[in-house]
């Protein structure tokens, strides 16, 4: 582990990982120089950030899908779909938690002057939690369900611009949820492939 670590380390503190952070930071620091420009813009960023609207929608969506379809071939495919979404939803967190274990980013706010329209978090920043787990269940009810799966992937992505906007995130940090929360999901996908037929008993 020992050795891990340093290599970890080496690839953190590389000149490219240095120049991707710079980057990072520019673009942070954009996005969120928006905060007090137009105060209608903040408001509807205050409510897409909270901890409720995303979330109670992307619960509803797959509450909804469980209980959708008019023929028991349609019922079980959205009911299979659900199923999946929380198993990539449960293992992408534990992706980003042992991620966590492993390296800490702060937070933009305790190293930039940062206009905050959230509270501060105290856990690693990068990658961002909540976008590795709306992503993994937009990504799951996508493969099962087009159209709900599309809107799933804008209000996961509308998520995570508005967490930059707010403060609280770096875009890589969102960028590298979505991509945890995607590959997940497919590998998820694939894994019930294998044990057919027992997740659909």
């Amino acid at each position: 582990w020992a050795g891990r670590l340093s290599l970890l380390d080496r690839v953190m503190n590389s000149p490219l990982a240095e120049k991707m952070a710079q980057a990072d930071g520019a673009v942070f620091r954009w996005m969120n120089g928006w905060v007090g420009r137009y105060s209608p813009l903040d408001r509807m960023m205050e409510w897409v950030v909270s901890d409720y609207l995303v979330p109670v929608t992307m619960a509803l969506t797959l509450t909804g899908l469980w209980f959708v379809g008019g023929e028991k071939v349609v019922r079980m495919k959205n009911q299979i779909t659900v199923f999946v979404a929380l198993s990539a939803m449960g293992l992408a967190s534990w992706v980003v938690a042992v991620n966590n274990a492993l390296y800490f980013r702060p937070r933009p706010f305790v190293d930039h002057d940062v206009s905050l329209l959230f509270y501060q978090p105290t856990d690693s920043s990068f990658p961002a939690n909540t976008t590795a787990v709306t992503f993994a269940i937009a990504a799951a009810v996508w493969r099962g369900n087009r159209r709900v799966g599309l809107a799933a992937y804008l209000a996961a992505g509308l998520y995570g611009l508005a967490r930059v906007y707010a403060g609280v995130h770096y875009p890589l940090d969102i960028v590298g949820g979505a991509l945890i929360g995607i590959v997940v999901a497919f590998l998820v996908f694939k894994l019930r492939d294998l044990l057919e037929p027992l997740p659909t008993l």
